[in-house]
């Protein structure tokens, strides 16, 4: 069985890891009340932090909710993204999702990620 857990190395932890990846995003992916910022890095692992604002979704029980349906999300897909830096953006509308649509949305976000990384790697490495 694999380690699927969620320790201190697969996250975002200080302002400096959040600011490399808004300055320069190089994959930017949405869907309906999620956008997903990333960046690679030179860990050789994905790293991911959330930003969920009392603006967008306003009860903490809703907050709470996405942040831990994201984190499931990731630790079940940790060894099939790439090693890029994740930034998770709630946006508004977002806590009408009920829990089965977030997690489809949430899976169909990874695999765009995926597939955007894989292209420009492609694309990369034939120039």
């Amino acid at each position: 069985m694999s380690c699927q857990g969620f320790p201190r190395q697969l996250r975002l932890l200080n302002a400096g890891d959040y600011r490399y990846v808004f300055d320069r995003a190089t994959y930017k992916v949405h869907a309906r009340g999620i956008l997903v910022l990333a960046r690679a890095n030179a860990l050789g692992h994905p790293r991911v932090g959330l930003v969920v604002s009392k603006k967008n979704v306003r009860r903490a029980v809703d907050r709470n909710r996405l942040k831990r349906l994201v984190r499931e999300s990731i630790r079940f897909r940790q060894h099939r993204l790439p090693a890029v830096d994740i930034v998770v953006l709630a946006r508004r509308g977002v806590s009408d999702l009920d829990n089965p649509t977030l997690h489809r949305q949430l899976h169909g976000l990874w695999r765009r990620l995926e597939k955007e990384v894989r292209k420009q790697a492609a694309v990369a490495s034939s120039s």
